[in-house]
């Protein structure tokens, strides 16, 4: 073996830097660097930045994550719905609002990371298709509004994104008509050509020729109009490492915490969506340490937060990638064109900026999902609605989180409601039959029940519902309780039991449990209910199915037959 091999990823690197698929790495870097400095610009637009910071954010964050994510071609950068997240969280109204942008950054980063080491994956089964669809379209619905006042080159009054929408409307008599005749144009180019030959680069034609028309307009018209150059300082070259606004770390949290949420989501997505070349499942875990990689690499040089992007992560894969060198490709023809054509950039009109970001909110809205998450009952329709009008209304940070928790309390609210209990009946044959579990407890029985579902928490007392009930004629008798399959109760569920266990020894009987799992056994443990349960009162199932449940059944009858009230 070479010397070189026993160097820790060696092998990685040198799988990627090969002839062979160098030629298609260097096609679809470019095509998606080109691509990517019209995107970043419209989404640090879109966040309410100097776009310049949407390009950093673009080239570092996207470099900084390739290493690291399991999915060879996610391509980390800003996106639509945490841009929207950035521009509602009062940056302008902190102390430093150029060092708070890349310490938001910082902190989704970190956010990011720790999730991952903490095989945060998992996590994602609490954040509802439906909290995502409503929030998803919502944001669409924002990106749009947002962008009518750069459309027409006129400001609406009010205090409200949407005020202040339908106030810009019903005054054309203010839209800028030059303005408006580049963001129209441009927008129908970017539709037109995007379904021929030029696919995704016709983005960039058509910007290039709205902010073409634009200089007409305002050399040979002298009807100006705004060009990045007239909002945003355009430098001459690629940032240097920045200190973060440390005075700042306590007000963006929630941002942080939404951002990281928003982005760890998208980058599931992504990997589904593009899988990897090799046909090897993506580790969603390891995508949030590349995404947090990427954002601490964003925040260093001065870029805004970043996460995976379906967009441009698709863009790179149908270009014909072939390893994750096309993305340090894309990273390094964004950075010659900031330093070789950065008055070329400050020349990029805002309206055709405004009519790309319009384009992205349209398609941002998936009437398809929309219709699926109403077909699947009325709690994911509720929980979307309420997702979608939330985040019109309040700031997006705040939006996602109150989704995600109403849609986990609605989850618990549901679960609860599918406990059912049933009754096993033992034949003589030996067969076993399952019934509806009768009303009271009979004298002198055995009466053995399965709970099927979750039995933790708020689901307790839906158990405790529909177990038997216990009166004065239910004395010599035992209940089995059968608690195979199930691995999680929880002290709400003990006491449950342990009150059920004292209604049964009021009127002379008793309770015994089959039990299968160590921790359902710690959890009865720490609620003290084996104390009271006792050696006879517990039996601890086997590989074999139903054994336990027969010995603890042939010990109940032995027990009635010794506790029969003589007549």
């Amino acid at each position: 073996m070479a010397r070189s091999d026993r160097i820790p990823g060696w092998r990685r690197v040198r799988h990627v830097f090969r002839r062979e698929t160098l030629g298609k790495d260097a096609i679809a870097g470019t095509i998606l660097g080109v691509v990517s400095v019209p995107d970043g610009l419209a989404l640090g637009l879109l966040a309410g930045l100097n776009p310049i910071v949407g390009l950093y954010g673009y080239l570092f964050g996207m470099a900084g994550a390739a290493l690291f994510t399991s999915s060879t071609f996610m391509a980390v950068q800003a996106t639509s719905a945490m841009s929207i997240v950035i521009a509602d969280s009062g940056l302008h109204a902190l102390p430093d609002p150029r060092k708070a942008v890349f310490t938001l950054a910082l902190l989704t980063g970190i956010v990011m990371i720790i999730a991952g080491l903490l095989n945060g994956g998992r996590l994602l089964r609490f954040v509802p298709t439906a909290v995502m669809v409503g929030f998803v379209s919502a944001i669409g619905i924002n990106i749009i509004l947002g962008q009518l006042p750069h459309l027409f080159g006129s400001e609406g009054e009010g205090e409200h994104r949407i005020v202040r929408s339908v106030d810009l409307l019903i005054h054309p008599a203010a839209f800028h008509w030059p303005t408006m005749v580049v963001g129209v144009v441009t927008m129908a180019l970017i539709v037109v050509l995007k379904r021929t030959r030029l696919g995704s680069f016709g983005i960039v034609v058509a910007v290039v020729v709205g902010s073409g028309l634009a200089a007409l307009f305002s050399f040979v018209f002298d009807d100006p109009v705004a060009v990045v150059a007239d909002v945003a300082e355009i430098p001459t070259g690629l940032p240097t490492p920045g200190i973060p606004s440390f005075d700042s770390i306590v007000a963006l949290i929630v941002p942080a915490l939404s951002l990281a949420l928003i982005g760890l989501v998208q980058g599931a997505a992504v990997a589904a969506a593009v899988p990897n070349i090799d046909g090897k499942p993506a580790d969603d875990s390891r995508n949030f340490i590349g995404q947090g990689s990427g954002n601490i690499a964003s925040a260093l040089f001065q870029g805004m937060p970043v996460g995976g992007s379906m967009s441009t992560s698709v863009i790179v894969a149908t270009s014909g990638a072939r390893t994750r060198l096309a993305l340090f490709i894309a990273a390094g023809v964004m950075a010659v064109l900031v330093l070789a054509a950065s008055g070329l950039v400050g020349l990029v009109a805002m309206p055709a900026l405004a009519a790309l970001l319009i384009v992205v909110g349209v398609q941002t809205i998936k009437p398809a999902r929309i219709r699926s998450v109403m077909g699947s009952g009325p709690i994911q329709t509720a929980v979307m609605a309420v997702t979608f009008v939330l985040t019109l209304i309040v700031p997006a940070q705040f939006a996602v989180l109150i989704g995600v928790g109403l849609a986990i309390i609605m989850f618990v609210g549901q679960q609860s409601n599918r406990l059912r209990l049933r009754q096993l009946e033992f034949a003589s044959e030996g067969r076993v039959r399952e019934r509806e579990p009768i009303e009271r407890i009979p004298p002198a029985s055995v009466v053995v029940l399965q709970p099927y579902g979750s039995v933790f928490f708020a689901s307790a007392a839906a158990l405790e519902a529909q177990l038997p009930k216990v009166d004065a004629a239910s004395r010599g008798s035992v209940v089995i309780l059968r608690l195979r399959g199930i691995d999680e109760v929880g002290l709400t569920f003990v006491a449950v039991l342990d009150r059920y266990l004292t209604e049964l020894q009021k009127h002379g009987s008793t309770l015994r449990l089959v039990v299968s799992s160590d921790r359902v056994m710690s959890h009865l443990q720490a609620g003290g209910l084996l104390e009271r349960l006792g050696d006879e009162g517990l039996y601890e199932g086997t590989e074999w199915l139903g054994e336990s449940t027969r010995r603890a059944r042939d010990d109940g009858l032995q027990w009635v037959r010794e506790h029969a009230v003589p007549e």
